[in-house]
């Protein structure tokens, strides 16, 4: 018995053996063709039968219509099935992405932007579990701390009070944390969380004495909020402080009831609903911030003293192929744009000057910002063409501070974004602020403050001073009455106001002003402690800033006595001195470096929808904000040239990261067309006006060859008749531009002279006094007569700004500086008045009657 072998059992047959008729036969040549034919005959006729159909029954051709309606909603809604089942499979292959394609980048939490931006889900469940004691905290705020202050602020509140403060059951919302682990100090903690709150509050109040009452129905408030903890220490709780501030103006939205009634309140109907937003959004945002103590007040003092990181001098210089917006016949024909800028860093706003009817203008105008936190702070610039109705935008550029603070100084042209073409020349200086006098005359020589005598232009140091509290104050006009004392501050033409404290005479402060100096040898700080009720002096103190550079750190720190006030009456300040000093860091010849730019995410549209900023009129509006005049050096003036001999460098590359996190939405909020600012007036700067110091150095060289071996008389630039006087009755000075003599000629005809006149520190274009123009005459008569609105105290620290310029004909180019004069009003003769002649100079310090 071996293995058998077995047949191989039989193969069942195809489907094609068993019908062989079901076999495909191979096509012709001419049936390939037929098939296409037959096709568009059969689609021809579905589509022509059914009109046939109708014209033969005589029915209406509406029926047409309705079909392919239904025929259209059709294949829409397969179309949407299909894009939905698309839009899943791609999910499941990528969701990272597939989020990002279908949700717009500025919907989109921070985490999901950036990677070091962590999602903070944790936390936002412990914020919402200690929200009701949050809610409480807040209603003792409102009712033991704001009520009392609205009361005290003003007679016509005194029956302010909260009837119902209910903040809802909505939560805080944190979308993302940043942590800081690199340029941050070490005995510190620097967070940033990316907040939005959305809240049905109800807060009620009332004004018994005028039957008012108004509330808030909702809330919301989007933005970046800095926390701070410092200093770390070596002991329980191991912090020492919390402080909370926002780096730049959050999006604030409030839905107000009875708000027209609370606005004819008197003492409050000079407001309106943007200016209250404005007020409340200003107050959170740096360098106002709210500290926190978690150990004793002697630790934590050194934080109601905040010394900023660097001073950022911008000169913004010019720009190149800007956008013609201007059109004419209904858009037939393209004309050119009235470009100007608006500059910010964190809560301080410049704006330049309009250059009109150009396209490649040159400003030639230079600011100084503070910087208190620059991780995370950038400068931010935005052009816009003028006009009547709403201004055009040009451009916009972001430039990190932390890449200026590595190179110190960056002079470099930027591509413009969120526009087809335009670039900008920016000189860019980081400021340094030293403990030291050692660096001071250098500083002095570079910005030219070692020779001049006057009280502006750039600024060698930085004055910061805490102003603490007051003691035994004199009763003011009536006796055994508190008064409501304020200070007033000054150092040259910058004055600055703090807070007014009601019915005390031992006032508490706690403020901090910052001023920038152009010369602490020899220019002193004014402190005047006034009663605000009845306008009288309470004290005075002047202090000369020199006597701070043979101090210890350049720092004092004691209680201050009064003149002019009562045996005991002191007031505590700290007051510090920081020379400014840039650092050029030392480069290889082939170094090359571009500022990184950072492309915001919001496009112009999103722009115009958001919340509008407010320029402050003037520099001196807000007690924190610096009044950022400075001249453009000689050397800029060497650096323009040559820029315009060669052609601008390459514009700098864009790094790949630039994604902006959602809250940086709301940051936005200043990139708005400045057409709706309740005040359009350029921010002051030295360097716009011709009177210096480009036109001074003009000035010097036509003396030089005016004198050419000869000896010019004692007032080789002429002379200028003025009366001054203060008129009590129209609380106005007055001034008188009778004639000028002896003026120096521009041409072979002589000159076309006019007077201009500033009441420094103001020199907004309102608060400029012109006089006509005499043509062709070195001797011309005036006669003209202008005034400046101002109390005889408040004109006491002012300045009178007089330059004599020649006009010169359209297009002409002989217009310059005739002669300046700066004369002080610090007179107890400016009542009764006085006319005088005066010598005109090159730059209006030392002033010297002539008869």
């Amino acid at each position: 018995g071996g293995p058998q072998s077995r047949a191989p059992l039989p193969a069942f047959p195809t489907a094609a053996q068993r019908w062989p008729w079901s076999r495909a036969q191979p096509e012709g040549p001419d049936a390939a063709a037929v098939r296409p034919a037959t096709r568009d005959f059969a689609r021809s006729f579905v589509l022509i039968f059914p009109v046939y159909v109708l014209g033969y029954l005589g029915l209406s051709f509406s029926w047409v219509l309705i079909a392919l309606c239904g025929l259209f909603w059709i294949r829409r809604h397969r179309g949407g099935k299909s894009s939905r089942l698309g839009r899943a499979l791609a999910f499941l292959e990528d969701e990272e992405e597939a989020v990002r394609l279908s949700v717009s980048s500025a919907d989109l939490p921070a985490w999901v932007h950036f990677p070091d931006t962590e999602r903070a889900e944790w936390l936002n469940k412990t914020v919402k579990q200690m929200w009701p004691f949050i809610c409480q905290f807040i209603e003792k705020l409102f009712r033991e701390t704001i009520e009392p202050a609205v009361r005290g602020a003003n007679n016509h509140l005194s029956t302010f009070s909260f009837t119902k403060i209910d903040i809802g059951h909505q939560p805080l919302r944190i979308n993302g944390v940043k942590v800081y682990t690199e340029n941050v100090d070490k005995r510190q903690i620097i967070l940033d969380l990316q907040i939005s709150f959305v809240g049905n509050c109800e807060i009620d109040l009332e004004i018994k004495r005028y039957f008012c009452r108004a509330g808030v129905k909702s809330i919301q408030i989007h933005g970046t909020m800095r926390v701070i903890l410092e200093p770390l220490i070596g002991d329980m709780p191991l912090i020492g402080a919390l402080s909370l501030f926002f780096l730049r103006k959050p999006l604030l939205e409030i839905n107000w009831t009875g708000l027209t009634n609370l606005l004819d309140v008197p003492g409050l109907n000079g407001l309106s609903d943007t200016i209250i937003l404005d007020i409340i959004s200003n107050y959170l945002v740096l360098p106002n911030r709210i500290t926190v103590p978690l150990v004793s007040e002697v630790q934590i003092a050194q934080l109601r003293f905040p010394i900023p990181k660097g001073v950022l001098r911008i000169h913004f210089i010019e720009a190149q192929d800007l956008e013609g917006k201007d059109t004419y016949l209904k858009g037939i024909v393209k004309g050119k744009s009235d470009p100007y800028g608006i500059i910010r860093v964190g809560n301080q706003i410049f704006q330049s000057k309009v250059i009109k009817e150009n396209l490649n203008p040159k400003w030639n105008e230079v600011y100084e910002a503070l910087v208190y936190e620059h991780p995370g702070q950038e400068l931010e610039i935005e052009l816009f063409d003028e006009d009547p109705d709403k201004d055009d935008f040009l451009g916009s550029l972001m430039i990190d501070l932390i890449e200026v603070e590595k190179e110190r100084l960056l002079d470099e042209w930027f591509t413009l974004d969120e526009v087809s073409k335009g670039k900008l020349h920016l000189k860019l200086e980081w400021l340094t602020l030293m403990p030291t006098a050692d660096n001071l005359d250098k500083v002095l020589t570079s910005i030219r403050a070692d020779k001049d005598q006057a009280n502006d232009g750039l600024s060698s140091a930085l004055l910061i001073l805490y102003l603490d509290s007051a003691r035994n104050l004199p009763s003011g006009k009536k006796i055994n009455s508190n008064p409501n004392p304020l200070v007033l501050l000054s150092v040259g033409h910058k004055a600055q106001e703090s807070k007014i404290r009601y019915k005390t005479n031992e006032p508490v402060w706690e403020e901090n002003f910052t001023f920038f100096v152009h010369n602490p040898k020899r220019q002193d700080l004014e402190v005047e402690v006034r009663d605000e009720q009845h306008q009288c002096s309470l004290g005075n103190f002047k202090l000369p800033l020199s006597q701070l550079l043979e101090s210890e750190d350049l720092t004092m720190h004691q209680r201050f006595h009064l003149s002019n006030s009562g045996p005991n009456s002191t007031i505590n300040m700290k007051i510090a001195l920081r020379v400014l000093s840039l650092e050029k860091q030392a480069r290889s010849p082939d170094h090359q470096h571009s500022a990184q730019v950072k492309r915001p995410s919001v496009s112009k549209d999103a722009r115009k929808s958001s919340f509008k900023p407010q320029v402050p009129v003037s520099p001196t509006s807000d007690p924190n904000k610096p009044a950022p005049a400075s001249p453009v050096t000689d050397s800029d003036k060497k650096t323009d040239t040559a820029d315009k001999s060669q052609p601008p460098n390459a514009s700098p590359q864009w790094p790949t990261d630039l994604s902006r996190s959602s809250s940086s939405l709301h940051a936005s909020n200043f990139s708005c067309s400045p057409s709706h600012l309740s005040v359009k007036e350029p921010t002051p700067s030295i360097a716009s006006d011709i009177s210096l110091p480009i036109a001074t150095q003009e000035l010097r060289q036509r003396l030089r060859q005016l004198e050419n071996g000869t000896t010019l008389g004692q007032s080789p630039l002429g002379q200028i008749q003025l009366t001054i006087r203060h008129s009590s009755q129209r609380n106005k000075l007055i001034v008188v531009v009778h004639s000028c003599r002896n003026l120096i000629a521009f041409s072979e005809e002589g000159s076309d002279p006019y007077v201009r006149m500033y009441l420094l520190p103001d020199k907004r274009r309102s608060g400029r006094r012109k006089t006509h123009v005499s043509k062709k005459t070195l001797n011309p008569v005036f006669d003209q007569m202008f005034d400046f609105s101002v109390s005889l105290p408040e004109v006491q620290r002012r300045t009178l700004d007089v330059a004599v310029k020649n006009s010169g004909g359209f297009l002409s180019k002989d217009k310059g500086l005739l002669g300046k004069l700066l004369i002080p009003l610090a007179s107890e003769e400016l009542a009764k008045g006085w006319t005088q002649w005066y010598d005109l100079t090159e730059d209006g310090t030392r002033p010297q009657g002539a008869s």
